[in-house]
């Protein structure tokens, strides 16, 4: 039996809080893609690209991070 691949959904993020730019620059290896592990109406759980960092992540209006198309 062949197994299929599914496409995971991916965001972009922007650090805004020091604290994120922090994270970004440090555990994050300064990339901006992450996949989207779970979402619910409110927030997506993110994990970034190199797979160092999970953190959630309020749709609108977040602290920390800014959702870039």
């Amino acid at each position: 039996m062949l197994a299929t691949k599914v496409k995971r959904k991916m965001v972009n993020v922007e650090p805004v809080s020091n604290k994120a730019k922090n994270r970004f620059a440090n555990m994050m290896d300064s990339l901006h893609g992450c996949h989207v592990e779970q979402e619910n109406d409110k927030q997506l759980f993110l994990a970034s690209i190199n797979k160092k960092y999970f953190f959630w992540i309020d749709k609108v209006n977040d602290p920390n991070w800014k959702i870039v198309k």
